[in-house]
């Protein structure tokens, strides 16, 4: 069984008393975090974290429930009392195993849906109301890429509403960013794409209002069109009575220029959508490799880059490595055999967005080659969730607040310990000052890993295996105070031993 992870009560609040003592009433948990509705869970002992309930009398507890009906009453019914709040912000229970374990069953039934609630309950045994959420179980989702490559748009029209390009802003923010249709309206609003040229479309990915269900379409289809004018229906592309913020439409492949959405209902006063993309049937061609030794990053923000400094951290280090950076959704273990130079290392970058808003599928590719490479790799931020990710998602979770504390005073700057030594803190004292800007964490290194370092929550892991790192602070990021830029020199050093 997996230890639980104490070491996650948050950073500048440490929880050690009552977390409410007023008399207001309990309030519902938000089940927001990690799973959140509607995602795939890849592993089938699951961690289930939420944001706390507020209200109540003294201390809070929680009851967990999960089952395969929504009215919890099947014979896979499982039940937690009393799951204490694990910090002022979020709490978890690690596992289903302890149950499964008594029933003798070794996990949760893959290809299922669940569903699972949970309600606080204070000291004085007063009930807050229950809430509800659900979560397909496939634990071979992230096995292979995704056999798939991004399909541009060159442009995009609108039936009404204004911020047209908010649906096609391909980046980090710009999943919170979105289009709406002018209310009043019953007519049904469209959004059409040109694709520039006739390509092949098998899939469309859709993200609505992730805070709410206002604004979701209820009842859509997919059109296509050789002119932009006259619109024939795309067989298996119609959706009714959808009730989730993010949908995956898989279609059989079609040729053509012009894709209309075609929107027929939705919830509340207007319709909405943050982002789309489309995909065709296919594998990126490989890159070009740079002729000396040089370090493969991995862009894992929506648009394929990072913001960080990491390119030219690790070329102005005088270790004589160029870098070649290629976006997350284009590797895959099969284009890492392909490369005619192999990378001393790779390093899986940060993020700016939340996950529950990105279409995960485009990490499967990640997912390969941190199981299978025998390259050196460090994860750095979301490179670092990544790599407890890749043997389950909801491994890691949103912290409940963002530790920016590299934008604080030195006082307020959160202190990293080293917890086990190893050869990547060469020159390093602990504890230490990374740089932090960020609002997710590894909730669970699991067995796979070793935990390095912690403040208040994970800050470095290491394979029990491979030479495979991660660090949740920035150390490429240059700025004066950085005590953990060593951690990625020495990283770099010893990928280029290895070589050796």
């Amino acid at each position: 069984m997996r230890r639980p992870c104490f070491f996650l009560a948050v950073a500048m609040v440490i929880f050690t008393g009552c977390p409410c003592r007023s008399s207001s009433p309990l309030t519902a948990p938000k089940l927001t975090n990690n799973p959140s509705q509607d995602v795939i869970v890849t592993n089938d002992h699951p961690l289930f974290s939420f944001f706390n309930a507020s209200g109540g009398k003294g201390k809070r507890a929680y009851t967990i429930e999960i089952d395969t009906k929504d009215t919890f009453d099947s014979p896979n019914f499982i039940e937690y009392k009393s799951v204490p709040e694990m910090n002022q912000y979020i709490t978890g229970k690690l596992d289903v195993s302890e149950k499964l374990h008594e029933r003798g069953t070794k996990g949760l039934v893959d290809k299922t849906r669940y569903y699972w609630r949970v309600r606080a309950v204070d000291e004085s045994g007063s009930e807050g109301p229950w809430a509800v959420s659900r979560f397909y179980m496939d634990t071979t989702a992230d096995d292979s890429f995704m056999n798939m490559v991004r399909v541009p748009v060159v442009d995009v029209a609108v039936s009404s509403g204004f911020n047209k390009k908010n649906i096609i802003d391909l980046d980090d923010p710009g999943q919170s960013t979105f289009w709406q249709s002018t209310p009043p309206g019953s007519d049904a609003q469209w959004v059409s794409f040109d694709l520039g040229t006739t390509r092949n479309v098998a899939r469309f990915w859709m993200l609505s209002n992730p805070d709410s269900s206002d604004g979701w379409i209820t009842d859509f289809v997919l059109q296509m069109s050789v002119d932009g004018k006259s619109w024939v229906d795309i067989p298996g592309a119609a959706v009714s009575g959808n009730d989730t913020f993010r949908n995956i439409v898989d279609f059989a492949p079609v040729s053509t220029r012009y894709v209309r959405l075609l929107i027929k209902s939705w919830h509340g006063y207007a319709a909405q959508i943050n982002a789309v993309t489309f995909y065709s049937p296919g594998r990126p061609i490989v890159p070009e490799t740079p002729a000396n030794d040089y370090v493969l990053i991995v862009g894992d923000q929506k648009n394929g880059f990072t913001f960080t400094e990491l390119a030219d951290f690790v070329e102005g280090l005088g270790l004589g490595l160029d870098t070649l950076t290629v976006p997350h959704y284009e590797v895959s273990l099969s284009m890492l055999e392909g490369l005619r130079k192999r990378p001393i290392a790779i390093i899986l970058s940060g993020n700016n967005s939340d996950y529950p808003n990105l279409p995960m599928f485009e990490y499967n590719g990640v997912y390969e080659i941190i199981r299978n490479s025998d390259i050196p790799i460090l994860g750095i931020c979301c490179g670092h969730q990544q790599l407890a990710m890749a043997y389950g998602y909801t491994y890691a979770r949103a912290m409940g607040w963002e530790d920016i504390s590299a934008m604080e005073k030195e006082s307020k700057r959160t202190k990293i310990k080293i917890e086990k030594k190893d050869p990547i803190f060469d020159g390093m004292r602990g504890p230490f000052v990374g740089v932090e800007v960020h609002g997710w964490a590894v909730a669970d290194p699991g067995e796979r890993y070793d935990l390095l370092a912690e403040s208040s929550y994970v800050q470095a892991i290491k394979s029990r295996d491979r030479r495979i790192y991660g660090a949740q602070f920035h150390p490429e990021i240059k700025v004066p105070y950085n005590e953990g830029a060593p951690y990625l020199v020495n990283f770099l050093k010893m990928a280029k031993e290895a070589r050796r």
